[in-house]
């Protein structure tokens, strides 16, 4: 099944700065207010290299910066294949949590194969984007982020025997997580251990179907069987483990035309129950209510007034939505998608992928902010559950974009991964 590997790890030295410093959230969530931050506080910072803006030729100038470093010693790969232990602890709702996890090189197979598994449809142009860095640089900057299963915890018992010991890197970072890297020498065991695994992907899906086309190219351009290029960095992470904690992502809906709330809060109610909520806080209690008696339910900002929207037992969604699959029946962001925003309101799939009239945030508050500066309205969800995740990809389905949010998100630069 899933081939996981030891590598030479290419790392910041110390003539860089201190690591804290040189390390980024993923490109993705990152403002352009905070690159600069992240620029003004060390140039050697690696958002350089993630989230390139310098040069006529960005990724170009990116691969430069990367050749720059590598002769000036800022960055040196590892003179030995190593396996990177990754901690993660941070307090939500004020419980404080911890995961842990093992950084290898990962072979790349198709998913028809069925050793690693996604859950979630991508979005084109972030692919593209990441195709032309890989091109450029060579480099895996930061991890695909995947689930396995060990119930009989052989591997969660090698990746605790860190515990301990004395990180190479630790530091607290401005979010208060706290971020700790260990090595593992290549003969621990976890190669043969990770044989049987099938691997779920929580995070990185452009990334990995990016690293699926730069194989082909490198292929295609007379790479050898065992090339670099057929591997990707990733980060592997028992889904037993109870640090495991998934925000949703809410949906704002604008520049819809002849965009009609309350027809559409009307026309909800052939599906669901509508009820107004006096505050977003009532809304959010009620939600969790709903969450946990295992309810399919969502919230909506609609005119300035808030409702929540739960499902009616009949007609069944087997009835509503035969084509849908029962796996992603039970996934409020599947039904939010099916039922209101392509039955009622009329956003195809395609509409979607585009995102011209769907935005994504993890912020109530903008979402709330963007209805009242004119956008259409907004949607609020519960987080998908862990569980559910693998049954999706399990059963060959894909959530719709942007249907869970792994918190906290893994750090790019304390480890990378040459591919070329």
């Amino acid at each position: 099944m899933a081939i996981v590997k030891p590598f030479k790890g290419l790392r910041f030295q110390n003539s860089a700065g201190a690591i804290n410093e040189l390390v980024c959230p993923p490109y993705d969530i990152i403002s352009e207010e905070e690159r600069k931050e992240f620029l003004a506080t060390n140039k050697h910072n690696v958002i350089r290299l993630e989230l390139p803006k310098e040069g006529e030729n960005v990724y170009k100038k990116a691969g430069e910066v990367l050749e720059n470093w590598l002769e000036n010693n800022i960055v040196a790969t590892e003179a030995e294949d190593k396996f990177y232990i990754y901690e993660e602890e941070f307090v939500v709702d004020g419980i404080q949590k911890s995961f842990k996890g093992v950084i290898a090189r990962v072979k790349l197979t198709d998913f028809n194969e069925g050793v690693v598994i996604p859950h979630e449809n991508t979005l084109s142009a972030a692919k593209e984007d990441r195709f032309n860095l890989m091109c450029a640089t060579g480099c895996n900057f930061s991890q695909v982020y995947c689930l396995f299963e060990d119930k009989n915890k052989a591997i969660t018992d090698v990746i605790n025997t860190v515990d301990g010991t004395k990180a190479i890197n630790e530091f607290t970072d401005k979010e208060k997580v706290t971020h700790r890297l260990w090595t593992l020498n290549a003969d621990c065991g976890l190669t043969e251990l990770f044989n049987d695994k099938c691997l779920y992907i929580a995070d990185g899906h452009h990334r990995y179907e990016t690293a699926l086309r730069f194989r082909q190219f490198e292929r295609d351009n007379g790479a050898a069987p065992d090339a670099a290029s057929e591997y990707v960095m990733m980060m592997l992470v028992p889904m037993e483990s109870d640090g495991l904690v998934v925000f949703p992502t809410h949906r704002i809906v604008h520049s819809l035309e002849n965009f009609d709330g309350r027809k559409m809060l009307f026309d909800a109610r052939d599906y669901f129950h509508v009820g107004e909520m006096p505050s977003y806080a009532r809304l959010e209690t009620n939600l969790k209510e709903q969450y946990d008696l295992d309810r399919i339910s969502f919230g909506a900002y609609v005119n300035g007034r808030f409702y929540l929207l739960t499902l009616k037992s009949s007609p069944t969604l087997e009835e509503l939505l035969p084509e849908l699959h029962e796996t992603l029946r039970t996934l409020d962001v599947s039904i939010l998608h099916s039922l209101i925003l392509e039955k009622l309101m009329g956003i195809d799939k395609e509409n979607m992928a585009k995102q011209i009239n769907l935005k994504y945030t993890r912020d109530a508050n903008e979402a709330v902010e963007a209805v009242n500066g004119g956008a259409n309205c907004a949607f609020f969800l519960n987080p998908t559950r862990v569980e559910q995740i693998a049954a999706v990809g399990s059963a060959g389905q894909k959530m719709p974009q942007k249907s869970t949010y792994f918190y906290p998100k893994l750090i790019t630069g304390l480890v990378m991964n040459k591919i070329k």
